[in-house]
C-alpha cells in the first residue's frame, strides 16, 4: 500500500527556517512527480516545489524561489523541503504529494505558521 507521511511543521518567526520531511512507503524513484503543496486559509491548494521526471528535474513556485529547496534521499525514501527566510504569507498547511502512474497520494498535511 502506498502512502506518504509529512513531518516537521511548526511555529517560527519571520526570517526563520524549517525543514519538512515526507516519508514514503515505497521507493520514491517510482513516483513520476513528487513534492510539496500548500493551502492557506481561504485559498486554493498550490504547488510549492516538486520533482518531475522521476526526480530528474525540479520546479518551484515563483513565490518561494531562492528561499525554499526541495531535496531527496532515495535510501530513506524521503523528500525534504528546506524553507529559509520564511514570511508570514508562507503560513499554510503543507502537503506532500506523490503521483504514481494514474494515482495521486496525499499526506495528512503539516501546519507551518510564520509569525511577524
Amino acid at each position: 500500500q502506498v502512502h506518504v507521511v509529512e513531518s516537521g511543521g511548526g511555529l517560527v518567526q519571520a526570517g526563520g527556517s524549517l525543514r519538512l520531511s515526507c516519508a514514503a512507503s515505497v521507493p520514491i524513484f517510482r513516483f513520476n512527480v513528487m513534492g510539496w503543496y500548500r493551502q492557506a486559509p481561504g485559498k486554493q491548494r498550490e504547488v510549492v516545489a516538486v520533482f518531475t521526471g522521476g526526480g530528474d528535474t525540479t520546479a518551484y513556485a515563483y513565490s518561494v524561489k531562492g528561499r525554499f529547496t526541495i531535496s531527496r534521499d532515495n535510501a530513506k525514501k524521503t523528500v525534504y523541503l528546506q524553507m529559509n527566510s520564511l514570511k508570514p504569507e508562507d503560513t499554510a498547511v503543507y502537503y506532500c504529494n506523490g503521483r504514481l502512474h494514474d494515482e495521486e497520494y496525499w499526506g495528512q498535511g503539516t501546519q507551518v505558521t510564520v509569525s511577524s
